[in-house]
């Protein structure tokens, strides 16, 4: 991907990630989880996890340069 992500790309991508972090916890944490499909589940929830702090990190660097962005938590107080 050549373009620079706008801000509202990058506030969705990280909102998104955040809700499905907490959805596959929430699986993860249920009795749905077929035993022999769990580790896979848990390698997705470490990918999506990583994922999730990747763009916040993002997220944090571009709100240093555009001070009009709200802060993380605030964004992550929000709901999709």
């Amino acid at each position: 991907m050549s373009e620079k992500l706008t801000n509202n790309a990058l506030i969705y991508a990280t909102l998104a990630l955040n809700s499905e972090v907490e959805l596959q916890r929430e699986y993860l944490d249920s009795d749905d989880v077929p035993a022999d499909e769990r580790e896979n589940e848990e390698e997705m929830l470490d990918d999506l996890e990583q994922a999730f702090m990747e763009f916040v990190d993002l997220y944090k660097g571009r709100c240093k340069a555009d001070k009009q962005l709200p802060p993380i938590e605030e964004l992550l107080d929000s709901q999709l």
